[in-house]
């Protein structure tokens, strides 16, 4: 199953948004590590933003994946990037 490097975009005007909205966040993601969808995730040090590494099926289904996620439904992600990634050394490489 492909796995894809997902970058969330946040900006200032949304904290108080995320801060309301981080534990169902969270909650959200923990469920997609306990089926193993979700390989790791984490927000950038300067606040900017966060990577997540999913595995999907493809884009359709990554889409429809992302669109669950509280901060998304809540509209507190400025812009998202996600792209395919095949890693062929270290902890995820197939």
């Amino acid at each position: 199953m492909p796995i894809f490097a997902v970058h969330y975009t946040y900006s200032e005007a949304t904290v108080p948004g995320r801060d309301t909205y981080r534990p169902e966040h969270r909650a959200w993601l923990s469920g997609l590590v306990e089926v193993g969808t979700l390989l790791s995730s984490g927000p950038y040090p300067d606040g900017s933003g966060a990577l997540l590494l999913l595995r999907a099926d493809d884009e359709t289904a990554l889409a429809d994946l992302l669109a669950e996620d509280p901060f998304a439904r809540e509209k507190l992600i400025d812009a998202v990037r996600a792209v395919e990634w095949v890693p062929v050394m270290g902890a995820f490489a197939v």
